[in-house]
């Protein structure tokens, strides 16, 4: 049984991850006494706890270059504030590029990152192979790399937020469905659930993969779409680098960490329909087979272990969701973050905050308003999406 249900809140938060509990947090700790989070199963349980567990600030979009940023600083400080040990490994993000388009984006890439204070660089494929001895160069032309980011462990951060929260006297309830949400005029006054009925001041979606359906309930379109995305660890391996940087072959979106005593293997499949698909298929296997061959081949003699499905949250432009809607006004969402949720959910917790409370933003967001997905305005297509 959840906790007990309140009847009346400032704010409700619907979805338990990462961006929920980061959100529940920043508004706890800015003084909002009665803020509610309702999560249907576990917290973290959904998209959070099935990520790679990257940070990193090396984007191609000027907002998610601030988010990230923002975001990695707070992991740097996370054993302070929220206070939590995140198992924070900074082994750097490594981009390998094997096409001169590729090369001429990151050098692009990079120079903007670097004039909004991120440190990144282009490296010859030399150095990419000192920096991560796995590979095999045979194709490649260049490298990016960032010596600041990594990895750190998502069920962490979750907890990290959500213990403080509730410290702070935000009520966390977990397995709590919400079957509505009940709006007059242009407001939204209550948030239906299986466990009872919320009055509500706002209500704020951060419910990830499943924040169509939330929108739908207020008549708010939320882009959102769920793919499946896949895990696998290897075996221990003896021999291995004690830093292995987060690797990307970036032209297969194939990519390594170490994880433990082996590595986590993943890489997006092109044939993945979207949709709920939370079991794990071997459908992706040859697929990843053949890009371990190309540019990691001694993999392939190192046992696998087991792994997972989970989902990425998906937007035509691979960017987030964030903002305040037209109608209902009281309605807010953090959303659609395309794989980059879980490294941007710290800055995202400050922006959702200062919206709701009606202050300007830490990082002005409202490029990233649904609405440029129903009018004219311009897209922001993210490439650097792994």
């Amino acid at each position: 049984m959840p906790a007990a249900l309140p009847r009346t809140a400032s704010v409700v938060i619907i979805g338990g991850g990462v961006i929920g509990t980061s959100v529940a947090f920043h508004l706890a700790e800015a003084g909002v006494s009665d803020v509610v989070l309702v999560e249907r199963d576990e917290l973290g349980s959904g998209s959070t706890c099935k990520a790679a567990g990257g940070v990193r600030a090396q984007f191609s979009d000027e907002l998610n270059i601030e988010l990230g940023a923002r975001g990695l600083d707070a992991f740097l400080r996370f054993r302070e504030r929220p206070g939590q040990e995140i198992d924070l490994r900074q082994v750097g993000y490594l981009f390998l590029l094997s096409t001169p388009d590729q090369v001429v984006a990151f050098e692009r890439d990079v120079a903007l990152q670097n004039e909004l204070g991120v440190a990144s660089w282009m490296i010859d494929v030399d150095e990419a192979r000192r920096l991560s001895p796995l590979i095999d160069t045979d194709g490649l032309l260049a490298a990016a790399f960032s010596a600041d980011a990594g990895h750190c462990t998502p069920e962490s951060v979750v907890l990290g937020y959500a213990t403080a929260a509730r410290r702070l006297g935000a009520t966390l309830c977990t397995g709590v469905s919400v079957l509505d949400i009940v709006t007059h005029a242009d407001r939204v006054t209550a948030v239906v659930t299986d466990h009872g009925t919320i009055a509500a001041d706002t209500v704020i979606c951060a419910a990830g993969a499943w924040s169509r359906s939330i929108g739908d309930m207020v008549g708010v379109d939320l882009p959102v779409s769920p793919v499946r995305r896949q895990i696998l660890f290897t075996e221990p391996m003896p021999d291995l680098p004690p830093a292995v940087p987060f690797t990307i072959d970036f032209a297969t979106s194939f990519y390594f960490h170490r994880e433990g005593r082996g590595l986590l293997l993943g890489m997006s499949d092109p044939d993945q329909d979207p949709g709920f698909h939370l079991d794990y298929s071997d459908a992706w296997l040859p697929r990843l087979g053949a890009a371990i061959e190309t540019r990691a081949p001694r993999l392939l003699d190192v046992g696998l272990a087991d792994g997972w499905a989970g989902l990425y949250e998906v937007t035509p432009d691979h960017n987030a969701l964030i903002g305040r809607a037209d109608a209902p006004s009281n309605f807010l969402y953090a959303t659609g973050f395309s794989g980059h949720g879980f490294l941007q959910a710290p800055a995202v917790g400050e922006v959702v905050r200062d919206l709701c409370l009606g202050h300007a933003p830490v990082v002005d967001v409202r490029p990233l308003s649904a609405r440029r997905f129903a009018g004219s305005a311009q897209l922001r297509p993210e490439t650097h999406i792994v």
